[in-house]
């Protein structure tokens, strides 16, 4: 780290990058992760157990015990009582520091000892008669190995007194939300006075911390916002067909569209017609019909003489989606090339030849559509289907194949409106909210892994109604961690078990072509019964499938659970969830399962999801790309994050320099909130 007025070794350069801080205003805004307070002395006797605090007293005994290990033992006392001091790793140096005689200040928790009152490694300071307690709290900051806290102390010290803290925002914003200056929030909360309020600074409630959130949040609103107009300055093809295909498709099909997929269709619809590229997030939840929508748009692309894309995360969704839009597309004259990176050779050239010649005017795929050699003759559109387990960079560069294309990127795992409003501030977005008609409700039973025998015999009473049901297991082979029941086990266990029963196995290590004929066998019903990993959790649609059984349902997240269990209610049948579960369960896992058990609606779930594991893990941050806020958070800050982005939209049109200063401020050197 180094500028003008701040420099850095480089050793300690690094330490601090692995912290992210890589610029002065870094440091400034590296907040402490809890506080000290070493501006008052307790009494030792009135000193409470399990609170930290500091106590001052004369070194009256001192000596290293070897028995039942080697310590450091020092009896502090002042005028009301005493308290053992216990090192269990000392230097000599301290030793020598808590000679008799010697005055100590003890910053720790007392506790029961065995042989009285004891402080365990608190951090002491020998006493002069002319120390004066310090004015604030001492802050803990966060840190990495090698990097101890006087010297971030020392270098955030020097960041404050040197760097710029003058306020970015208008004075008729601070004062209509009653904020204080930027440069006295952020030295109240690296150096709290006594008499702060400490339940508040705990909680994050004080002015202060509501000033740096809601800095936090105009920052990403405005870099949000100032994104979203540079794309609808972009150029990309209008894309404006006659209906041909359209129609055709729509004639061909089982059943009817939705309200809901006919509003979302008129909306893409819209955005193909624009100049300006799309980027609209479709959502809906298991079921909804949101790959019938995007064969849909696929169509306008095509019928206006381009080609489309559509990528998916996994290679078994993936060939599902190509297996179900090569059957509808087919019959209208269309070819549908097949992409992954497990293709032969031959089969991978042929399908990259057909993709650069235009021959294919649809093309499915993983992540093999990102490599380099690979070209479109004319790409319109490019679909992204469950786009939050995609990288940014992946994205921009299936966006670089042939031009700027429009981009469509779908999502079966809701997004709470909060997050929508925070982290996809840049995207449009179209929710499907209407199940097709003639799907019954899906019950869902909790059920301990004991009974085990007895969900087998409820498998065996579905397949004799000629019904057929998934066995889903979380892993294919042991691990001497977890002990989980393996795949390749179940499926030995159930053959065996039911002996009438056609049991097929699928998992992520077969190959291609084999999981293909499996799911092939399961469609047809030759199959009764599916023994599988979570890879069948999107994209696999058996209406006859109506019992679904996920063995260790405690280990999964709220998502995964919700994508499983819509493999099953696909059809008019009754249909029903097994989650069973191995106790005792921690209360995480209780909660979980709760929701399960109380709804079936993909976007309460989200929103308790949310809940439950906040923002970063629900959105996957380290493979969407994302960026995460630090101080702030979308859900429990809602008022804030509403306030932030009407101000946005004020300081852009009323106050552009402020708009400059404020991301200078907030974006440099750090993770962008800028996003593709």
């Amino acid at each position: 780290m180094k500028s003008s007025r701040l420099t850095v070794a480089p050793a300690t350069a690094q330490k601090l990058a692995r912290l992210g801080l890589v610029e002065p205003m870094d440091l400034v805004l590296h907040l402490p992760l809890r506080y000290e307070d070493e501006t008052r002395i307790t009494a030792i006797a009135d000193a409470p157990y399990q609170h930290s605090v500091q106590i001052e007293g004369e070194v009256r005994q001192c000596e290293v015990r070897r028995q039942p290990r080697k310590q450091l033992r020092v009896l502090l006392a002042d005028a009301s009582g005493a308290v053992w001091l216990r090192f269990l790793h000392f230097y000599p140096s301290q030793e020598k520091l808590c000679a008799v005689g010697q005055r100590l200040r003890a910053v720790g928790e007392v506790r029961r000892g065995f042989q009285g009152d004891e402080m365990v490694h608190p951090k002491i300071h020998a006493v002069g008669d002319n120390d004066v307690l310090p004015e604030a709290m001492t802050p803990v900051y966060p840190t990495v190995q090698g990097l101890n806290q006087s010297t971030l102390r020392r270098l955030i010290g020097q960041a404050l007194a040197l760097e710029d803290l003058s306020d970015t925002l208008p004075a008729a914003l601070r004062a209509e939300l009653a904020l204080p200056d930027f440069a006295d929030a952020v030295h109240t909360l690296h150096h709290p006075p006594p008499d702060c309020a400490q339940q508040a600074l705990a909680l994050r409630r004080l002015p202060a911390w509501q000033r740096l959130k809601f800095d936090e949040l105009l920052a990403q609103q405005l870099a949000m916002r100032i994104l979203y107009r540079q794309r609808r300055h972009g150029g990309s093809p209008r894309l404006c067909g006659d209906g041909r295909l359209r129609q055709a498709l729509l004639a061909q099909l089982p059943f009817a569209l939705t309200a809901a997929q006919q509003r979302v269709l008129a909306e893409i619809d819209a955005d193909l017609a624009s100049p300006h590229p799309m980027r609209r997030l479709l959502q809906g939840d298991v079921g909804s019909g949101k790959t019938v929508v995007a064969a849909l748009a696929a169509l306008t692309a095509i019928e206006a003489g381009y080609q489309a894309a559509l990528m998916a995360p996994t290679e078994l969704l993936a060939e599902q989606h190509y297996l179900k839009l090569r059957d509808w597309l087919s019959p209208l004259g269309l070819t549908v090339a097949w992409t992954s990176g497990s293709q032969k050779k031959s089969e991978r050239q042929a399908a990259r030849a057909a993709m650069a010649s235009g021959a294919a005017q649809l093309t499915v795929g993983t992540h093999a559509l990102f490599q380099d050699d690979i070209d479109f003759a004319r790409l319109g559109l490019a679909i992204v289907d469950e786009q939050h387990r995609f990288g940014v960079g992946q994205r921009l560069a299936l966006s670089g194949k042939g031009g700027e294309p429009h981009q469509l990127m779908m999502s079966a795992t809701p997004i709470p409106r909060t997050l929508a409003m925070s982290y996809y501030a840049d995207l449009d977005v179209s929710v499907i909210d209407e199940l097709p008609p003639g799907r019954t409700p899906i019950v869902t039973k909790l059920i301990n892994a004991a009974r085990r025998g007895e969900v087998m015999g409820a498998v065996a009473h579905a397949v004799a109604q000629g019904r057929q049901a998934y066995w889903v297991c979380p892993l294919i082979e042991e691990s001497e961690t977890l002990q989980l029941q393996t795949a390749v086990d179940t499926h030995v266990e159930l053959q065996a078990a039911l002996p009438g029963v056609a049991v097929g196995l699928v998992h992520g290590r077969m190959k291609s072509a084999d999981k293909a004929a499996v799911m092939a066998a399961f469609s047809r019903n030759e199959v009764q019964l599916l023994v599988a990993t979570t890879v069948i959790e999107v994209g696999v649609d058996v209406p006859n499938a109506s019992l679904m059984v996920i063995e260790h349902a405690e280990r999964m997240g709220l998502a995964q659970l919700h994508q499983l269990r819509g493999r099953v209610g696909r059809g008019a049948a009754e249909s029903r969830c097994v989650l069973l579960f191995e106790a005792p369960l921690s209360d995480l896992a209780k909660a979980r399962l709760k929701v399960m058990y109380d709804t079936t609606d993909g976007f309460e779930i989200a929103r308790q999801d949310l809940q439950l594991r906040g923002p970063g893990e629900f959105l996957g941050a380290r493979q969407s790309g994302a960026p995460m806020l630090r101080f702030a958070d979308p859900e429990a800050d809602q008022p804030l994050l509403d306030v932030a982005r009407n101000w946005a939209t004020r300081l852009l049109a009323e106050h552009p320099d402020a708009v400059d200063a404020h991301l200078r401020r907030w974006l440099s050197g750090k993770e962008q909130f800028l996003r593709a």
